[in-house]
C-alpha cells in the first residue's frame, strides 16, 4: 500500500467533512470526531500495526522519526498541500504506533463568527495584562486566542510574538508584525523561547500553553513590564485557574506570585463547546474581568468567592458558565440534558432556568 497516498485520502476526507479530529489506532477503522462524538469511517478497513506505522511514518521527516522513536511521542504541525493543516500527536500504545490529528481551519474566525460574547473585544484593545483561555482539551481555547490575536493584527501597529508547540493557526500579517516561533524548529524548548522573548521587542505575546511554573512566571513578568500576554490552561473555571497558578509554585514563592497575579491578570474565559440541537457545536462560556473586587479576592487568597462576583457583575459583561448554558437552553439552541452534562453545578442550572 502507498501510505503517503492513503494518508492524503484520509486527510482530504476529514478536511471536506469539517471534522475536528482524525484518529489512527490499531484494531479499529480510522475515526473522526464530529461535533464532539467519535465516528468510524465505515468505508475504511480496520487498521493493522503495519498500517498505522506506515501512516505515521508518512507524516514524519527523518529528524522527526529519530525524535519520535527516541521519545515515544511527538507533537508537530502538518500542512497537507495547502488544502488543510493539522496539529498532530504521534505516540505508542501497547507497543503500536498511533496518531491523533486535530484539523486547524485555514481561516481564522472572528469573535462574531465563533458566537462568542462581544465583550471579548475589550481584551484585544488592552495594552498590557495577562489573559487566559481555559477549559478542557478540545473546547476551542486556541481558536478563541487566535480570534483575539488576529483582531490585534488587523487593528494595531504592534509586534505579536507567539511561542507554540506546534504552531496552529497561521496569521497573515496585516497592520501588525506577527512572529510565530515553533518549539523544536525555531527554538529548542518552550523555556528557551520564553526566556528570549522580551529581547525581541514584543508588544503582544502568546504562549501556546502554560506548561510549568517557569512559563507562568515569565508570562506574568512580561505582563508586569508592559506587555499584553495571552495563554491557555487546562482548568475548569476562573476560580480554579487562580488557585492552580498559585498552587503550582513552592510555598515560599506563593505570596509573591499571588500579588503578581493580582496585579497582572486582566481576565479569564473558560469555555465548553456544547452540541447544538440542529447539529454543530456552540460555545458556553464563563467570562471574568479582573475588577477591584476580584483583585482583592486574589490578594486575600479567597478565589472561592470569585463565582459570586461573576454572578453579580452581569452588567459589567461578566457571565457564569451556568448562565451561559441557561441562555442557550432558553434560546432552544442546546438541549437541557446536554447543558447539564457540561455544567459544573447542574442543580444550580435548573434553578436558574426556572427563574428565567
Amino acid at each position: 500500500m502507498d501510505y503517503g497516498q492513503k494518508l492524503k485520502a484520509l486527510m482530504l476526507s476529514a478536511a471536506k467533512q469539517g471534522v475536528s479530529d482524525l484518529h489512527l489506532a490499531v484494531g479499529r477503522r480510522p475515526t473522526l470526531r464530529v461535533d464532539g462524538k467519535l465516528v468510524d469511517m465505515a468505508q475504511e478497513p480496520i487498521l493493522t500495526p503495519e498500517d498505522t506505522q506506515g501512516l505515521v511514518m508518512a507524516m514524519l521527516a527523518d529528524k522527526q522519526k529519530e525524535q519520535f522513536l527516541a521519545k515515544g511521542d511527538l507533537d508537530f504541525s502538518y500542512n497537507f498541500e495547502d488544502k488543510a493543516r493539522f496539529r498532530v500527536n504521534v505516540f505508542f500504545q501497547k507497543g503500536f504506533m498511533a496518531a491523533a490529528l486535530r484539523l486547524i481551519p485555514a481561516e481564522i474566525k472572528t469573535i462574531e463568527d465563533l458566537a462568542l460574547p462581544n465583550i471579548l473585544h475589550e481584551f484585544a484593545r488592552l495594552n498590557q495584562g495577562f489573559f487566559l483561555a481555559t477549559g478542557p482539551a478540545g473546547q476551542g481555547k486556541s481558536t478563541t486566542l487566535a480570534a483575539l490575536l488576529d483582531e490585534i493584527n488587523h487593528t494595531r501597529m504592534d509586534h505579536i510574538i507567539t511561542v507554540e508547540d506546534p504552531i496552529e493557526y497561521l496569521f497573515v500579517q496585516d497592520r501588525a508584525i506577527v512572529s510565530q516561533r515553533e518549539v523544536g524548529a525555531d527554538t529548542p524548548t518552550f523555556k528557551d523561547g520564553l526566556r528570549s522573548i522580551l529581547r525581541q521587542d514584543p508588544d503582544v505575546i502568546m504562549v501556546g500553553e502554560m506548561r510549568d511554573t517557569e512559563s507562568i512566571a515569565t508570562a506574568m513578568t512580561a505582563a508586569e513590564t508592559g506587555h499584553l500576554v495571552f495563554s491557555t490552561l487546562h482548568t475548569n473555571s476562573a476560580a480554579q485557574t487562580i488557585d492552580r497558578i498559585i498552587d503550582s509554585f513552592p510555598a515560599a514563592q506563593q505570596g509573591q506570585v499571588t500579588s503578581q497575579l493580582a496585579a497582572t491578570l486582566v481576565g479569564i474565559i473558560s469555555q465548553r463547546l456544547v452540541p447544538k440541537v440542529d447539529g454543530g457545536r456552540v460555545p458556553a462560556v464563563e467570562i471574568m474581568f479582573v475588577n477591584s473586587a476580584v483583585r482583592n479576592l486574589i490578594r486575600e487568597k479567597k478565589a472561592y468567592q470569585i463565582d459570586l462576583v461573576i454572578e453579580t457583575s452581569l452588567q459589567q459583561g461578566m457571565i457564569t458558565l451556568n448562565r451561559s448554558l441557561a441562555e442557550l437552553v432558553k434560546k432552544k439552541e442546546v438541549r437541557m440534558e446536554d447543558a447539564e452534562l457540561y455544567s459544573l453545578n447542574p442543580s444550580e442550572l435548573r434553578i436558574l432556568l426556572e427563574k428565567m
